[in-house]
């Protein structure tokens, strides 16, 4: 499936060329026959082929107009050519099971697993994105810029733990798998990256998600003040200032502990 193509700056592309950083991943991701699956930015197809040999098909989201045209030429691959921040996962979902004998089968059967090497300048939106459909979702692997993955698995009172981490701390299991060099990719970016494997809480917390997300983009609006200063203005306000200790940072505030202020009436 390869071809000539000169990344674009514009779309953050680099592409993965370390064959054995690739079967890597692959061994990672682990697909078996199959299985349902969206690979968002295949680009070159350096991950798309070994994922198509071991599940028969393979559904993939290209933003880049010339690679989109080249991968339909895949009789086992469906694209859909769009921005995948206007990309509907749950319907995407849905109509990827329609179309297999598991149509009629419990919803807990009909979820698709997302792969991906995102690009770095829109990574966390993608995250933030996906957080919406992840009723839909059985896992995800992405490759991510390693600082952006050292947030989202960081603990309290660490340098890195602060939104990214609590959001989706609150519904992923989360595990750092597997170090990628810059050298493993055409261009090589100026960063090192990382796949991080995401699991859905089977039982996550119960919450309004724009309530905790407010909240929490409030605590960490000013890392270095204490709590009382931010959050306990925006709790007051709304008469929810309770028992909440806020004589700590936001950093030092544990994930549970955002979730049961979240959780408040």
């Amino acid at each position: 499936m390869k071809h000539p193509h000169t990344a674009r700056k514009r779309f953050g592309q680099h592409f993965l060329s370390d064959h054995g950083i690739i079967d890597s991943i692959v061994r990672a991701i682990d697909p078996q026959p199959g299985q349902h699956m969206v690979e968002i930015g295949p680009g070159l197809a350096a991950i798309t082929q070994p994922l198509v040999e071991r599940l028969g098909k393979l559904t993939v989201v290209e933003l880049d107009r010339d690679l989109a045209r080249h991968l339909r030429e895949h009789p086992q691959l469906q694209v859909v050519e769009a921005d995948v921040l206007s990309v509907d996962f749950t319907q995407l979902a849905s109509s990827i099971h329609s179309q297999s004998d598991l149509a009629s089968a419990h919803p807990e059967a009909r979820k698709i697993r997302v792969v991906g090497n995102l690009p770095y300048n829109i990574s966390t939106p993608i995250l933030f994105h996906l957080l919406d459909h992840v009723a839909v979702i059985e896992d995800q692997h992405f490759m991510l810029q390693k600082e952006v993955i050292d947030r989202m698995v960081a603990q309290p009172a660490t340098a890195a733990y602060g939104r990214l981490s609590v959001m989706l701390q609150w519904r992923y299991a989360m595990e750092n798998i597997l170090f990628v060099p810059p050298e493993s990719f055409d261009p090589p970016p100026r960063v090192d990256s990382a796949l991080v494997r995401m699991v859905p809480h089977t039982h996550p917390a119960p919450l309004d998600v724009r309530r905790l997300q407010a909240l929490v983009q409030v605590a960490f609006s000013q890392r270095r003040k204490l709590l009382r200063h931010t959050l306990g203005r925006w709790l007051e306000e709304r008469g929810q200032a309770g028992n909440f200790d806020l004589q700590r940072r936001a950093e030092e505030v544990p994930v549970s502990e955002y979730i049961a202020l979240a959780q408040r009436p």
